[in-house]
């Protein structure tokens, strides 16, 4: 039997916005925005990623097998096709999502991502760079500490100097949250991501959102990503860092509902 990810869900629009987490969220790190979704028409869905919240985890734990199960998550909510938004590294599942089935996303929303991990131009080789990245990560945890511990150190250290302090909070409970035997598997992960060169292949209407002060996904890495896909553009927010979307949670609304409301342009019959 096929196990589905569990998820939130608010309102009854429609158009069905689907919301991929972090590697330390979870579906409340969208909170905000399936409240403000399901208010205004929407139907606002937040899943928990496999082996996060009550969403069984997966084997083996690949970007393959997370691009399935939002896949199957898609078929079960029994819509042809979703608004696919995803922050950091739910980018990266959103970004193999439509690379393996474009048919199944209308709008994509790529938020403190990248379409690659750890690339390095600096000379150094980016496996010893991934190893090195995924042992800092995991050293407090290898040391005895609880995945609260380490959220109360990393998450003021990804924010910028204007965000909300009730919006760090939940990031902090949503990566207290995270059981380390997930955080450390999905770190395993990360580090294997590479769809560069899929980026020209991306065939719906894109936004990308990046913080100004995000030191995870840097405001140069997704202007670049931006050149690279077809039809996207890309918009920053001043002030705020890698957990944009609960920093500043009104200003994201806003730029996400735009988008949302905005329709294809239509082919004028006298311009052929």
């Amino acid at each position: 039997m096929m196990m589905l990810p569990t998820f939130t869900t608010l309102g009854d629009g429609e158009t069905t916005v689907l919301m991929l987490h972090g590697i330390g969220g979870g579906h409340l790190a969208f909170a905000p925005q399936v409240e403000t979704l399901g208010e205004v028409g929407y139907r606002a869905v937040a899943w928990d990623m496999p082996g996060y919240g009550y969403s069984a985890p997966i084997e083996p734990y690949t970007f393959k097998g997370l691009a399935q199960s939002c896949v199957n998550l898609i078929d079960a909510l029994q819509c042809e096709s979703v608004v696919l938004l995803g922050h950091s590294m739910g980018g990266m599942v959103a970004q193999e999502v439509i690379a393996r089935r474009p048919d199944k996303v209308n709008k994509l929303i790529l938020c403190g991502t990248s379409a690659a991990f750890g690339k390095r131009n600096d000379g150094r080789n980016a496996e010893v760079w991934a190893r090195q990245f995924i042992a800092q990560r995991t050293a407090p945890l290898d040391a005895g500490q609880s995945m609260a511990d380490m959220a109360a150190k990393l998450v003021p250290q990804m924010v910028g100097p204007g965000s909300l302090p009730e919006g760090v909070r939940l990031a902090e409970q949503c990566m207290a949250r995270v059981p380390a035997a997930t955080y450390r598997r999905a770190l395993d992960c990360l580090v294997t991501f590479d769809r560069q060169a899929a980026l020209a292949q991306i065939g719906v209407p894109t936004l990308l959102v990046g913080g100004e002060f995000d030191r995870v996904a840097a405001p140069s890495v997704m202007k670049q990503m931006a050149q690279a896909i077809p039809n996207a553009r890309y918009v920053e927010m001043a002030g705020v860092g890698h957990l944009m979307n609960l920093e500043a949670p009104d200003e994201f609304d806003r730029i996400l509902l735009d988008f949302l409301r905005e329709r294809p342009p239509k082919l004028r019959p006298d311009l052929h």
